[in-house]
């Protein structure tokens, strides 16, 4: 988990961290954010390949992985979609896409070009090819970086208004419902000293009623998972007031029973009774691993302790928020050990069938969880690799949406 759990500086320390071994690197990333304030989504390709010449590479080229991290596209900054003309290069199988799974630099066995990941802390994006400068010098590995970790930076905070990327980064039309639960959610990787989180939804562009949600607030990860009845607008509207409600009523001091009770009165409010949700609340306290929870009529989580043992956490369910039905709320406790692994999931990664009517049940989810694990990719790699494969168990069209959210708590003292 260390390359998940590394928490980079921002541009200034990096800049000032390759003077020393490269000043003319250290020129070329502060030009490059100096320009790069006025530049929309559309210029970055050119920006990064001006400052790997000033810094004495040949230069470079953005790619960035599509919506279910099947392929990295080029971004050209030309066309609707700002990758026309562009090159693409599948995930699987591809060297460019070997660095992308693994978050390491790979290179050719000759040539001096490399493949540099592409991240905004744990968040993957893309690939980045530097290309060597005369002689075939490659660059720096650190430095390398160092001009991705930038790259990372601009590509996060131009996407948000850019219509540019996110054509870029579809390979198909995206439903309505799905617009919406997409622009609600958190990025998909999150990861400090303490703990790592990362989530996966499918199918990405027909999802409609499934959400996830977490966020950090001092000691505090907050952690919810929902999965609104039904699968249309409808569903997807549910699941976005249940999303809102939490978020509105949790930044206000809420408990989490409170929370919950709040979401089941905005859905009625708004559906009468004739919408709900099921969901699990979560609070984990990062510096004791106090795992406090509430089940609001749905699937259990699972915790792997030890890497390999999994259990499943059990407390009463309340009914399905917005159902009405007045069951008491309680919240459970768990006490999580360093290492600890939580798997909070909707019913779609469960009861994908396959041709014979099989389900990919719970046994199987969490087996390739722990069997890729051990293998030690990062979390994201895994659960981009356990959501193919509930695709091609299901002859990749799901009936109904497919959501998980890892949680793994590495305990109060882990090193940086």
């Amino acid at each position: 988990m260390a390359e998940e759990q590394n928490v980079l500086g921002g541009p200034g320390v990096i800049a000032a961290e390759t003077e020393a071994k490269a000043p003319g690197w250290a020129r070329a990333l502060v030009d490059l954010l100096e320009a790069s304030h006025r530049a929309p989504f559309e210029l970055l390709p050119g920006l990064l390949a001006s400052a790997v010449r000033q810094a004495g590479a040949g230069g470079a080229r953005l790619f960035v992985a599509d919506l279910q991290e099947e392929v990295l596209r080029e971004v050209t900054g030309v066309g609707l979609n700002a990758g026309k003309g562009g090159d693409e290069h599948r995930i699987e199988g591809t060297l460019p896409g070997r660095a992308y799974q693994s978050s390491e630099v790979t290179a050719p066995a000759r040539g001096g070009a490399c493949w540099v990941p592409v991240r905004d802390g744990a968040e993957r994006l893309g690939v980045l090819l530097v290309e060597p400068g005369e002689g075939e010098v490659r660059p720096d590995e650190e430095l390398m970086r160092a001009l991705a970790t930038m790259a990372g930076l601009l590509l996060v905070s131009k996407r948000a208004n850019s219509d540019s990327h996110a054509r870029l980064t579809r390979t198909r039309p995206m439903g309505i419902p799905a617009e919406l639960q997409w622009s609600m959610m958190p990025p998909r990787t999150f990861a400090d000293r303490r703990v790592t989180v990362s989530a996966f939804m499918e199918p990405a562009y027909q999802v409609a009623g499934d959400a996830y949600e977490y966020a950090v607030a001092d000691d505090v990860l907050h952690l919810a998972v929902f999965d609104a009845m039904g699968h249309d607008t409808s569903a997807g509207l549910t699941a976005a007031l249940a999303m809102a409600t939490c978020r509105s009523h949790r930044r206000a001091g809420a408990t989490i029973p409170d929370v919950t009770r709040d979401i089941e009165s905005t859905l009625i409010e708004q559906f009468g009774h004739s919408r709900y949700a099921t969901g699990i609340l979560a609070d984990l306290e990062l510096d004791t691993g106090k795992f406090s929870w509430v089940n609001r009529g749905h699937l259990l989580p699972v915790l792997i302790r030890g890497g390999r043992w999994a259990s499943t956490l059990r407390c009463p369910p309340a009914g399905p928020m917005g159902s009405g039905f007045g069951l008491p709320v309680r919240q459970c406790t768990e006490q999580l050990e360093p290492g600890d692994r939580l798997l909070l999931f909707t019913d779609g990664i469960t009861e994908a069938r396959d041709t014979q009517g099989r389900e990919f049940g719970v046994e199987r989810f969490t087996d390739f969880i722990i069997r890729h694990q051990a293998d030690d990719l990062p979390v994201d790699e895994t659960l981009r690799r356990l959501m193919h494969a509930v695709m091609d168990y299901h002859q990749g069209a799901l009936e109904d949406d497919a959501t998980v959210l890892f949680c793994e708590w590495h305990g109060p003292n882990a090193p940086e």
